[in-house]
Order: C-alpha cells, then structure tokens, then sequence
C-alpha cells in the first residue's frame, strides 16, 4: 500500500490540478488508515471541484474515521441525496451531535422519504438533547424566575410561507441554448405560447397552463431548458429542490408543497419547477404507507384537485427516470405532456465546447470536428472534456514555466479518457421501449436509439 501511495503522490507532483487523481489518493490513503492524510488531500480535491460527489464522498469518510462531526456535515451535506442510507444516517446523527440543527432535520427527513418506517432512537435523542445553557443575568431577589425557554432542538421547523422559494424572472432565453431547435420550438408550443398569447388559446378551448414532464439521461439541460422557457415567456420562475418541501414533522411537507402552489398562484404567469419530481411524486406502489404516499397525494391535489386553481401557473418536472414517476401524474391535466431531452445534437455540442473555451487560452480549434466525434455526450461530459483537455496543457505550462494555448490535439487525446456517461442511461432506456411502452411513453427515445444506430 505504501508503494501505491508514492507512485499515486508522484504522479500527483506532476499532474496537480487532476482531481481524479487526488481523489484516488486520499481513497488509497483512507483504506491504508491514514485518515489524516485523507482527509487533507480529499480536502484539497474539493477545494479544486466542488461539485464532485466522490471527493466529498471521502472527506465525510475520512472526518468520520477522525470522528470530527462538523467537517463530516460539511463534506456530507452537499451530496445527501447521492448517499447511501447508512450514510445518511451517520450525517443526520453527526449534524445534530454538533449542534447544525437545520442540516440535521433536513436530513432525518430525507431518511424518512427513502425509508418511511424508519425511527432512529439515537437520531431523536440527540436532536432533543439540551444545548450548552447560557449564563444567567442576575435576578432580583423575590422576583419569580422567567419561564424557560423551549430549547432550539424542540422547536418547530420553519412556517410552510418561510420555507417556500422565492421566484426569479431568469434572463436566459431559447437564444442562450444552442441547437436542439426542433425541441424548442415543441417546448414554445407546450409553455412558451400558452403564457405568450393566452386569448388566442382560449378562444380554441386550450387550457393555459398544466404540466410538461422534461425526461432524458442526467447532464443534458433539462434545468437550463427550463429556465430558459422562463425567460423566454417573462413568467415569474420557481424553482423547487426536495430538502425545500421535505420536512420530519408530521404534515409539514404537505403544508410546504401546498405553500408553494399559493405563491406561484399569486404570482401568475409563473413556472413552477420540479428537479428530480420522482423524488416528491415517486410511484406510490413502491410507497405503499408513511410521507412518501401522502406526498404523492397532496401533489395530484395542487396539480388537478377540486380547490385547485391553476390558470397561468404552468408546472415543469425533470426526472432521469421517467419509469419511476407516478403513473397518474401523467394523466390530463397533470404532467400530460411529456418531452424527452436528449443529448445534445452537434449544434448544441459545438455551442457547449465553445461556451467551456471562452475564457481559456486556446489556438484557433475546428470545434464542429470535435463536436461531430462526441455523439452521446451530455452536455456535463463536454465540459469534463474541455476540463481534462485543459489539464494537459496546464501540466505543460507547469513543467516548462511557459503558458500555452489548448490545442486541438489535446482534445482530440481527451477523448480517450472522457467517454459518455449517458450510456448507461440510454441502455436502461432500450429496454423500457423494448418491454414497457405500450402506452407510445417512450416513442421518442425509440426514434433518437434509431437514429443512433443508422449513424444519424
């Protein structure tokens, strides 16, 4: 292990800005026990990328091997909803031992999604356990001391009005997403236009607003897409995240999803926009009893109920996984228009590649050849391409102490190393058009696997 550790540092001396590599490391040095040095190289990874889920991953590992609560939270937290269910236990647990209250219920409520019969004793324990008392003032003798104050781990989480986002008016439009024209102009008919020209619609008996279910494999736009419609149509934008509307307490998730529709009511012509909705409306067969199966229901009630009032006020769901989604969600009058975002097309590619060079020194690149070689990127996956192309030259740079331009050859080699991450997606895909879309659901992933295989 120790010979692995000081050719993985090696390397390191000479690529230092490859976070995979540094994050490979600190896992070496983790599984050796040396959790100290771990948790310094994990931390520096994050420190490079914030966003990636595996230098985080180790950080919490390592700070929990350390038995250091308050950085586990810090690592951990970010990532909750990527993290194993023993994981998030151990990030409930340790939140409410250090004393981070919000990120503790945040994240029992979550493990309270994910596992709706579950009761942790020790997690509840810790959350009611009294804080570190404050000096007391001097009291005046005879004077009757002042009732208690509940402690800040009893209380009751925020009001449903607190809790709920507040609304933008995004200044991205359809012009700022590249290619992918013929989804456009489908995602103008089914939200654009509606909030545009409402009288026109009405007077050919088309309701003016509903809901668009966005689907396709991760990294491909769907939130950009969304805020863009937004932006396009001026509608007032919410967006809605899971920890947003889950809560631990009995019926505050129902009264957080609730308040939510009453702003966007309040606010029409608004977009109401769900990331990752299976999340809030998963199937409720696999959800048979708990919060889960009444969250599902409360959000078929704001979509289409009786006291439901939703003209102007146009509800936007992205999933990776459709197949997961409640059937009756998709039913009229709910998500009944339903959009597959692929990815991106050579178009949308080469305005990707452009977009992640912009502010890079680069020769003069063919990027429409690049982009013609990247057939199933995301849209995520070309900006790791242009990060490890950029790596290479700056590897360069520091070995010879000369700055020099990204070429074409450098990411034309990262090609090797970067592949798309949407196949796995796409092969899930396959066998959902192949076994289960009688209902034509899928038609659109068929056409887009057909065109793969015809070279289109």
């Amino acid at each position: 292990m120790t010979t692995a550790v000081l050719a993985l540092r090696e390397a390191l001396a000479h690529s230092p800005g490859n976070v995979p590599l540094r994050v490979h490391l600190a896992r070496t040095l983790l599984e050796a026990g040396r959790a100290d040095e771990a948790a310094i190289e994990a931390r520096a990874a994050v420190a490079q990328d914030g966003d990636r889920a595996d230098a985080r991953e180790v950080l919490g590992a390592a700070a929990a091997a350390l038995g250091d609560d308050a950085a586990l939270v810090e690592a951990w937290f970010p990532i909750r909803t990527q993290l194993a269910t023993d994981d998030v236990r151990t990030l409930a647990l340790a939140a409410a031992r250090s004393g981070r209250l919000t990120e503790a219920r945040d994240t029992y409520a979550l493990l309270n999604a994910s596992e709706p019969t579950v009761h942790d004793l020790e997690i509840d324990r810790a959350l009611r356990a009294p804080g570190p008392e404050a000096p007391s003032a001097p009291v005046a003798r005879g004077t009757p001391p002042a009732p208690a104050a509940p402690p800040a781990e009893a209380r009751r989480p925020a009001s449903a009005e607190e809790a709920r986002p507040p609304s933008t008016r995004p200044s991205i439009t359809f012009a700022d997403v590249g290619g992918l024209e013929v989804l456009k102009e489908r995602l103008r008919m089914d939200i654009v236009y509606p909030l545009q020209r409402p009288d026109l619609f009405r007077a050919y008996g088309k309701k003016i607003g509903g809901g668009v279910l966005l689907y396709g494999p991760p990294g491909c736009g769907k939130t950009h897409l969304a805020r863009a419609a937004a932006g396009e149509c001026g509608a007032n934008f919410f967006v809605v995240e899971i920890q947003a509307v889950l809560d631990m307490w009995l019926g505050e998730s129902e009264k957080r999803l609730h308040a939510i529709f009453e702003a966007a009511r309040a606010a029409a012509p608004s977009i109401v926009f769900f990331d990752e909705i299976e999340a809030i409306g998963g199937a409720r067969h696999q959800v048979r009893h708990g919060p889960g199966r009444r969250l599902v229901n409360q959000l078929l009630a704001e979509l289409d109920g009786a006291g439901a009032s939703n003209e102007a006020v146009l509800v936007i769901g992205a999933t990776n996984a459709p197949w997961d989604v409640d059937p009756a969600l998709r039913r009229p009058g709910r998500f009944d228009r339903v959009v597959f975002v692929p990815p991106p097309d050579a178009a949308a590619r080469e305005n990707v590649l452009r977009l992640a060079l912009r502010e890079r020194p680069t020769e003069t690149l063919d990027l429409a050849s690049i982009a013609r070689r990247c057939s199933r990127y995301s849209g995520a996956d070309l900006h790791h391409l242009v990060e490890v192309a950029s790596e290479r030259a700056l590897t360069e740079a520091l070995r010879t102490g000369k700055m020099r331009p990204i070429t074409q050859s450098d990411v034309l080699a990262s090609l090797d190393r970067v592949r798309p991450t949407t196949a796995e997606w796409l092969e899930a895909a396959r066998r959902y058009v192949a076994y289960a879309n009688q209902s034509g659901l899928y038609d659109d992933v068929a056409t887009y696997l057909r065109g793969l295989e015809t070279g289109g």
